[in-house]
């Protein structure tokens, strides 16, 4: 167990900072409602704006295609992220995975909601394949809003963009036979 001085507290304290109206950081950030799952338009319309937000620092030399996310967890923390691409291009992350690394690095493991927004004007950005995967492994049932750049946005379960889903508690299921791990 860690012991926080009182500059990491400082620290932790500053990374999540309160959101009053729509002040914008990438940083950690808190959205006040205290609703369980169900997310108010309001809620969502600032979540779509963190996503926005977000892209603005997305690292694309090569696609130049930009991607932002912004993660809300269970207590209603946001945290954000951008895609980051790379020369040897297999190594970039997608912007989805990047808020959720960085969640999970906070010590987060359930999240309620991820905004997704791109340059994409004639259609909603859809997270690639991976992220389906990435974000299935924290659950089945949490919603992902596709947005546009003009803030409209389509809302979708984790389960709906990868049904039938491979997860965590396939792994414990029983099996035809014990193979040793002998490797």
């Amino acid at each position: 167990m860690h012991s926080f001085t009182d500059s990491t507290k400082t620290t932790l304290q500053i990374r999540r900072a309160r959101m009053d109206g729509v002040k914008l950081s990438r940083e950690a950030l808190h959205i006040e409602d205290h609703s369980s799952r169900h997310l108010s338009k309001e809620m969502v319309k600032k979540l779509v704006l963190q996503s926005q937000e977000a892209k603005k620092q997305a690292y694309c030399p090569y696609s130049k295609f930009r991607v932002g996310a912004a993660l809300l967890t269970m207590d209603n923390c946001v945290f954000t992220g951008c895609n980051v691409e790379n020369a040897c291009y297999n190594l970039g992350v997608c912007a989805e995975r990047n808020a959720m690394s960085k969640a999970v690095s906070e010590g987060y493991r359930s999240f309620k909601a991820i905004a997704i927004a791109s340059d994409l004007n004639d259609q909603f950005i859809s997270p690639c394949g991976g992220c389906r995967q990435f974000m299935r492994e924290f659950g089945p049932n949490w919603d992902v809003y596709m947005s546009k750049p003009d803030g409209s946005y389509r809302k979708m379960r984790v389960d709906e963009l990868l049904p039938a889903s491979f997860g965590p508690e396939d792994l414990s299921k029983k099996k035809v036979c014990d193979i040793p791990n002998e490797y």
